[in-house]
């Protein structure tokens, strides 16, 4: 039961970090469209940046599931919120 909790925090932090992605595309997006606004951020290298921004939508799921006493579940999107700097910080060094 505890595993299932940590597992559905993780799976919300990573859509979260998702939509959050998207949200900053179309706010900080140059392009016409959201695959000309990522292939522009992925010439641009500033895709890492992108999705840095897009993390914080983590920080509001987070308190929200601390306050309703969820913590299993904000330690799930503490995980998706490490899983994706790591994953950031890869694609931004290699």
């Amino acid at each position: 039961m505890k595993n299932k909790e940590l597992i559905i925090g993780t799976l919300i932090g990573l859509l979260a970090s998702a939509i959050g992605l998207l949200l900053t595309l179309l706010i900080f997006g140059k392009g016409n469209s959201m695959s000309d606004s990522l292939n522009i951020a992925i010439n641009n290298n500033v895709l890492t940046r992108l999705v840095s921004l897009g993390a914080i939508l983590n920080l509001g799921v987070f308190f929200l599931f601390l306050k309703q006493h969820k913590d299993l579940r904000a330690k799930g999107v503490l995980i998706a919120t490490i899983i994706v700097a790591i994953v950031t910080i890869i694609v931004r060094f290699v």
